[in-house]
């Protein structure tokens, strides 16, 4: 014998379970309006027994939008990421407001389809990694007539609103920092930049600071795929093999620095000593490291946070208009254990 198919809970059904009217059960499910906390509470319970769950798309028909935050970012694998998710989801955990991902694989036609197919269910806002995307994506981010927080990065023009550091800051306090230690015969390894624009910005900043004090990079080389431990010990053997004069490497990211400094000292080399190290991001994973690596924080967690404010702010019923949209923060220096040649 067949069952009868079972129709959706409706306002009704939660009206009829707790004896209110339909638009007080309404108010009280969308946050709008003055209701007591007596009948506040006897809504939500009915509805929490009832097991209702509330039509968003239907409850913003009117406003054509629902209380989702397209978050699109370029990988979920990289330990990046994931911090910005939680420094967003700490602002907006206690609010209407939904993060909802997309992942890019740092894919410019990727990020087109992520977006517009995000853009299609009508979200009350859009954070998206980067400043650099196709004319099309930026086309769609201009006319989505939502708030649009690039984030990540500042060095560059946004659509709209925009939270991140300077990279090119970062690449030239890093580059300072190492020739005040004294080392002259520099190599680099990272990622592949056309693929990552923020790791070539700081790559920019880290020469150009180098050659106005007479130095220039001696070795460099460049991977694609994962940031892994692996390929850092791998690069690190092979760019010692071609140019063993070395006396600093420089890496776009904490994990191959660390799969460096491992190698090193499984060679019983001298670090910093003989060769200093420094990566980027400062990942928490890696301070049980024999040696703490130095690095600069990228401000991840600050970062999404800041981000979900302006999204919160300008999607409320009356947005600060003094709000700060264009918001850089400091990413700090850590010397750690592989940057102190000279003893004080």
């Amino acid at each position: 014998m067949s069952q009868p198919a079972k129709r959706p809970l409706t306002l009704r059904d939660v009206s009829e379970a707790c004896g209110v009217s339909e638009m007080t059960v309404s108010r009280v499910l969308r946050n709008r309006g003055d209701v007591s906390a007596a009948t506040r509470d006897k809504v939500l319970a009915a509805a929490k027994e009832l097991g209702y769950v509330p039509n968003q798309i239907a409850g913003s028909l009117a406003s054509q939008r629902v209380n989702l935050v397209a978050v699109i970012i370029p990988s979920l694998s990289n330990m990046v990421f994931p911090e910005v998710l939680t420094g967003i989801n700490q602002v907006l955990e206690d609010t209407p407001l939904q993060p909802v991902v997309g992942v890019t694989d740092y894919m410019p036609e990727k990020e087109e389809r992520v977006l517009y197919e995000m853009l299609s269910w009508r979200p009350s806002g859009v954070i998206i990694a980067g400043l650099e995307h196709s004319d099309p994506t930026r086309a769609m981010l201009a006319a989505a007539g939502i708030p649009v927080v690039e984030i990540m990065d500042t060095d560059g023009k946004p659509v709209d609103a925009m939270v991140g550091i300077s990279h090119r800051r970062a690449g030239r306090e890093m580059a300072a920092a190492i020739l005040k230690e004294g080392y002259e015969h520099i190599g680099f390894m990272g990622t592949k930049m056309p693929l990552d624009h923020r790791a070539r910005k700081r790559f920019e900043g880290f020469t150009e600071a180098l050659a106005k004090a007479g130095v220039e990079i001696e070795d460099r080389a460049f991977y694609s795929g994962g940031s892994a431990l692996a390929k850092g010990r791998e690069m690190t053997q092979e760019m010692l093999e071609r140019s063993p004069d070395l006396d600093f490497l420089y890496y776009s990211n904490d994990m191959i620095g660390a799969g460096g400094l491992l190698y090193l000292l499984d060679q019983g080399i001298d670090v910093p000593g003989q060769i200093g190290l420094a990566g980027f991001n400062n990942v928490e994973l890696l301070q049980g490291l024999p040696r703490q690596l130095a690095t600069m924080d990228a401000c991840r967690v600050e970062i999404g946070q800041a981000a979900a404010r302006i999204i919160l702010d300008r999607t409320s019923d009356a947005p600060d208009p003094n709000a700060e949209q264009h918001i850089t923060l400091k990413s700090t220096l850590s010397l750690g254990d592989t940057l102190r040649r000279r003893r004080r």
